[in-house]
């Protein structure tokens, strides 16, 4: 199609409004609903226009991206609202468009009022095709749409000519990480990396993060055991006309993350305040009394028939609505629904406390302050606050604190023993793996305890980095015995990964005459010299495949790895000797353990 063609095309579609427009599901996996839906703008099916990027770079070589978009917004306004939709709607905005000249400021505000869509609901997200220079000018122009109550994301992070330094000099409420950083995410430790410095800043200027581009099950999971809320992709739902009501349903949504069990046995019914919630079809005046009656609540929960939460009041929201010139008498009638804001957060009283702190501290900074609410079963339970989260928090770690190896600084053996008994109660399939160094001794005589403790601090490292944060575990029994605890099928590749690893980062610690000799002498038992390989490593397995083993209690699992790194330490060289759960149930005598010890 030439240049003339193309033009004369999209004159068409610009003028009788020839778009179609889709949207795709946005998941808190944490909350198990949908957030909300971006909108995406297609051409004429049977057009060579079809395609969004030649649509978009036809309008910006024509000098029409500004009326593009702005068609491109009242056709998703126009169709969220048509088809109620539940959640926030993003809208794609590119930069060129907010601080061009011709840009008229309060258009997409009247298109919302048209929609009956409230601005607190839309989020301004960020498309960046072309570089950004005046981020001065465009800093402005969203701060305009932040003061009507506008949410701000920032599109394909990593992809864009500029989007580190748009991310620092907008500070945005999400960030959407770009899809090559989340495509194998499970076999490309670079790109895990990535993320995670994503989720460190995001957590430090109080964005929450999107990863968009999600299509198999594999990626899902080790984003989630990263502690990613908000996904986005095939694998979740596709772009369409008119999604399903009934997205979550036909889902495979992973069970979300659990904690150590000495992190899991926060009692987090501590959290719950037990204040009354109101139903949906409670009068505003009704509630406005029960808030004067009650000076100490500054919120009130809304649940529906089956008192599930479906929406929040806050007493500064509310005396600000009422505020408003005859306010009160036109809406002391109205049911509180009216009122009432969707953008809750709701957390089981069962989840554990890390995802809750995660939860609460990727809101908005001006939302911290605001009440969540607890569930039990999905129905109302009570209210929380993050003060009190924020306090458990730290009577936690305090806990954790005294219970930690001095030198490596990781769990000893009471959260050791805390985790082991909470796999067994909670039926997990994992893999109990006790870790031991392979002639330590010798090579603390030789190197003396000052490279001793660097080996042991190398060894923390590389089990730290075997195991998923947040999901897995990784304790320090003592001296040079550690215990990794691995949730994975993939366990086996996982240890040889470890060997290699180990190797690798211990080469430089021995002299280069033992590096070429791949030996060292030391004095043995006798004071007679002994040869001894360089430092290997040795690990005992046992597996559990989630059934119940009924004889088994945390020592006694702790007792059967050790007999199976007692096995490993029989071969030379980096082994693993497994020892399947079944057979670990059956085998396990007081007789045995003794000998293991």
């Amino acid at each position: 199609m030439t240049v003339t063609e193309q033009s004369a095309k999209l004159q068409q579609i610009l003028a009788q409004g020839d778009l179609t427009t889709l949207f795709q599901p946005i998941v808190s996996l944490s909350e198990r609903r949908v957030l909300g839906y971006e909108a995406l703008s297609r051409g004429p099916s049977n057009s060579s226009l079809h395609s969004p990027l030649t649509l978009f770079a036809a309008a910006r070589q024509a000098n029409r991206l500004t009326e593009l978009e702005m068609l491109c917004r009242k056709s998703a306004c126009q169709r969220f609202s048509r088809q109620n939709l539940q959640g926030k709607l993003f809208l794609n905005v590119s930069p060129d468009t907010l601080i061009a000249p011709g840009h008229k400021p309060g258009c997409t505000l009247a298109l919302l009022e048209q929609a009956g869509i409230p601005p607190s609901e839309v989020v301004i997200e960020l498309t960046e095709q072309t570089p950004t220079d005046d981020f001065v000018l465009l800093d402005n122009a969203l701060r305009h749409y932040r003061e009507m109550g506008f949410s701000i994301a920032l599109d394909d992070l990593g992809a864009g000519y500029s989007s580190l330094r748009l991310w620092s000099e907008l500070r945005p409420d999400f960030v959407k990480i770009d899809r090559y950083f989340i495509e194998n995410i499970h076999q490309d430790r670079v790109k895990r990396e990535f993320v995670e410095s994503i989720l460190n800043i995001a957590g430090a200027s109080q964005a929450r993060v999107i990863a968009e581009g999600i299509e198999l099950q594999e990626e899902l999971q080790v984003l989630i055991d990263m502690g990613v809320d908000l996904v986005q992709g095939y694998l979740l739902g596709r772009p369409q006309e008119t999604p399903r009501p009934d997205l979550l349903d036909l889902v495979p949504l992973p069970e979300l993350a659990r904690l150590p069990a000495s992190e899991e046995g926060c009692d987090l019914s501590a959290l719950v305040l037990p204040e009354p919630a109101v139903p949906d079809t409670r009068l505003v005046a009704e509630v406005l009394q029960e808030l004067r009656d009650n000076p100490g609540r500054m919120s009130v929960a809304v649940v529906d028939a089956e008192r599930r939460p479906v929406g929040i009041i806050h007493r500064h929201q509310l005396s600000e609505a009422l505020l408003k010139p005859f306010a009160a008498d036109l809406l002391a009638r109205k049911p509180v629904s009216r009122l009432m804001s969707r953008d809750l957060v709701t957390v089981e009283v069962s989840q554990s406390l890390q995802r809750i702190s995660r939860q609460l501290t990727s809101r908005p900074r001006h939302l911290l302050e605001e009440a969540f609410i607890i569930t039990e079963g999905g129905r109302y339970l009570g209210l929380g606050r993050v003060l009190d989260v924020l306090r458990l928090i730290t009577d936690l770690k305090v806990r954790q604190a005294r219970h930690a190896n001095p030198l490596t600084l990781l769990p000893g053996n009471v959260p050791i023993q805390q985790h082991l008994a909470g796999l067994l109660r909670t039926e997990r399939a994992a893999a109990i793996c006790y870790v031991d160094i392979d002639h330590f001794k010798p090579f603390n005589d030789i190197y003396g305890y000052a490279k001793g403790d660097e080996v042991l601090l190398l060894l923390a490292g590389c089990l730290k980095r075997m195991a998923r944060p947040g999901r897995e575990f990784v304790g320090h029994i003592g001296g040079d015995d550690f215990l990794l605890i691995l949730e994975g099928g993939d366990w086996h590749s996982r240890l040889q990964r470890l060997f290699d690893e180990f190797r690798r980062a211990s080469h430089p610690l021995y002299t280069e005459e033992h590096r070429g000799q791949g030996f060292f002498i030391a004095k043995g038992r006798h004071g007679l010299p002994e040869y001894h390989p360089l430092l290997s490593l040795s690990v005992g397995v046992v597996l559990l495949d989630g059934a119940r083993q009924v004889r088994l209690d945390a020592a006694h699992l702790a007792s059967l790895a050790s007999q199976a790194k007692a096995q490993a330490k029989r071969l030379s060289g980096d082994s693993l000797y497994p020892l399947d759960g079944n057979q670990a149930d059956a085998l396990y005598s007081p007789s045995l353990a003794a000998q293991a010890s």
